[in-house]
């Protein structure tokens, strides 16, 4: 699965800050504009803040018919799903199934192979030591696998089993990798806990409650109903144009990217989280405990399964910190980040992820910075560039 951190480059002549500007020249509009003249076919955007609900799109949703993206629509989120399976363990947590700081072979014995002991906090940090990405047949070597493998099935323990017989990158809790095989064995946690599947107890527990219409973790289900827009690549080399792979089975990535949702979905999901509804004030506060992530500059930081950008970076002294998560996976490229105090948020969703061009990437999250900050630092592009990491 691809991840991106902050595949941002902020152009300033475009970006005046969120104001209350009518939907013409709306800061937002104008960022999502330059995404798609920059190379991306299309882009939602929708956001949260004293002003109201602003929703904002450029480019088609459908490249065969024409259609424009659909705002209310739904996406592949990619690793925001590793915020979902973050708050479910740590719900757990509160409840007293489980303790943070216990192995988790504990809860689920010889489900991995190393002596080292490796514990529930590692695996949520990423400080576990776990392989970076899942084994060779678990993921794609070549563009055209992104293609022929589409309706694969992989089943959550085989690939857990597989992506393990590589060795620790390092002893637990010494360093920071990004694993999504640690949040698969995440979400193999939760099913083990509570003795149901994970997409109940993640309805149950959080898109129930929080009336979540349009999150659900697929499985093998390969449909995105509604799509707000479809998920393009381009795999193959000119003549040939965009291969659409909307219709994909992420049973892969189970509790490390195959939720899916919408932009108001994931502003609600984050309003709650933050605002302290789905966590008591403890475990909020430990979530948004941060590690650096390596190679940033401390601009970016991870929690357990939340992700704070500093914005000063970008922006200048004086802005914020944002909070939430990146994801990637083919055809999708999705940001949903919100203020600290969770009184304003922003949902990006865009097409292509993998084939995007550099370009295209970079200018893509000119929305999000948008609606917390006008970059006013002369060299603001040029800080936003040196966030293009990838974030698998």
């Amino acid at each position: 699965m691809r991840r991106g951190v902050v595949s941002a480059v902020c152009a300033a002549f475009l970006i005046a800050g969120t104001g209350t500007a009518s939907a013409a020249t709306d800061p937002r509009q104008a960022a999502v504009d330059a995404a798609v003249q920059a190379g991306n076919v299309g882009m939602v955007a929708v956001a949260a803040d004293p002003a109201g609900r602003w929703r904002g799109r450029a480019g088609v949703g459908d490249v065969v018919t024409g259609a424009k993206p659909d705002t209310g629509g739904r996406f592949r989120v990619g690793s925001v799903s590793k915020t979902f399976t973050a708050t479910l363990v740590l719900k757990l947590a509160a409840n007293g199934r489980l303790g943070l700081d216990e192995p988790v072979a504990r809860y689920l014995p010889g489900l991995l192979p190393y002596p080292e002991p490796i514990t529930v906090r590692q695996l949520l940090q990423h400080t576990s030591g776990l392989p970076r990405d899942l084994a060779p047949q678990y993921t794609w070597t070549t563009a055209e696998e992104i293609d022929t493998e589409r309706l694969v099935h992989f089943g959550e323990v085989e690939a857990i089993h597989d992506s393990t017989v590589q060795p620790l990158l390092f002893p637990p809790g010494t360093s920071w990798s990004y694993s999504n095989t640690g949040y698969n064995v995440l979400a193999l946690l939760v099913e083990k806990l509570t003795g149901r599947r994970f997409e109940q107890v993640l309805a149950d527990w959080i898109t129930g409650p929080l009336h979540l219409a349009d999150t659900f973790l697929p499985r093998d289900f390969p449909l995105v109903p509604r799509p707000a827009i479809r998920g393009y690549e381009q795999l193959y080399p000119a003549p040939r144009g965009l291969t659409d792979v909307t219709v994909y089975n992420l049973s892969r990535y189970f509790g490390a990217g195959n939720i899916i949702s919408s932009g108001a979905d994931l502003n609600r999901f984050f309003h709650a989280l933050l605002g302290g509804e789905l966590l008591p004030p403890g475990l909020l506060a430990q979530m948004k405990t941060t590690v650096p992530w390596p190679g940033e500059n401390g601009l970016v930081g991870y929690g357990l399964g939340l992700m704070r950008i500093s914005l000063s970076g970008i922006c200048g002294p004086g802005a914020p910190d944002v909070w939430g998560h990146a994801g990637d996976v083919p055809g999708y490229n999705t940001w949903s980040m919100s203020d600290e105090a969770a009184t304003r948020g922003i949902t990006v969703a865009s097409s292509p992820d993998l084939s995007a061009s550099p370009a295209a990437s970079g200018r893509r999250l000119l929305a999000m910075v948008t609606e917390f900050c006008a970059p006013a630092v002369p060299d603001a592009q040029a800080r936003a560039s040196r966030l293009q990491t990838a974030v698998r």
